[in-house]
């Protein structure tokens, strides 16, 4: 009883102004049967590949291009601006369809709040893994030489930083977004325009990192 109402500011109890979705079935084999579960599982592959195909060029653009002017290139700001970037673009065009997660991370977390069944989630995260091989592999073969070069825009600590910081690093920037995607989704909100806090949580855990990485 005490979830269906809420206390007004008067004291009183009035019903909710919105309705909890109900939790995800573990599997559902009616989604195996739809349309709609694999446009979403092409749309996750799709969002992914773009993802990274942009992103790590970016990266290999930046390294190059401030190799030898440490002021060359679009920057620290440039890079988070474009992973944020991207993200803006691909949730908008892909929440309508699998809800724009992108990173199984997100995929992960919303399974274990059983915002989706077992059987996306795992398909979801096979695509999303599939769709950031493919986008790495078309910067390698467009950009063989660069990638090979900057080793293809991979990670690397910075002098004075261990394994187990880089490791904190990345958890805190993980943690930003999956709750930012929460909070962006919760069904009290009503909103429409999550892919807006959800991109510049990507900006911000991009910056965050940065000097370590």
């Amino acid at each position: 009883m005490g979830k269906d109402v809420e206390v007004a500011e008067h004291g009183e109890f009035s019903a909710k102004d919105y309705h909890d979705p109900p939790p995800a079935p573990l599997f559902d084999a009616k989604e195996l049967a739809s349309w709609s579960f694999y446009r979403a599982i092409i749309a996750e592959f799709i969002a992914t590949l773009l993802f990274l195909y942009i992103t790590v060029l970016t990266v290999i653009g930046y390294k190059s291009q401030s190799l030898n002017d440490p002021c060359g290139g679009v920057g620290i700001l440039g890079i988070a601006w474009a992973f944020g970037g991207m993200i803006f673009v691909l949730v908008y065009c892909t929440a309508g369809i699998s809800g724009g997660h992108i990173n199984p991370a997100v995929t992960f977390g919303l399974f274990l709040a059983r915002k989706v069944s077992l059987i996306r989630a795992v398909m979801y995260m096979i695509a999303q893994c599939l769709g950031a091989i493919c986008g790495v592999g078309f910067v390698k073969a467009f950009q063989k030489t660069y990638y090979e070069t900057y080793g293809g825009g991979a990670n690397e600590l910075a002098q004075g930083y261990n394994k187990g910081t880089g490791l904190a690093a990345e958890i805190i920037g993980t943690f930003v977004l999956v709750y930012t995607v929460f909070s962006a989704t919760d069904p009290k909100r009503s909103a429409r325009d999550s892919h807006v806090p959800v991109s510049n949580s990507i900006i911000y855990s991009t910056l965050q990192p940065i000097p370590i990485m």
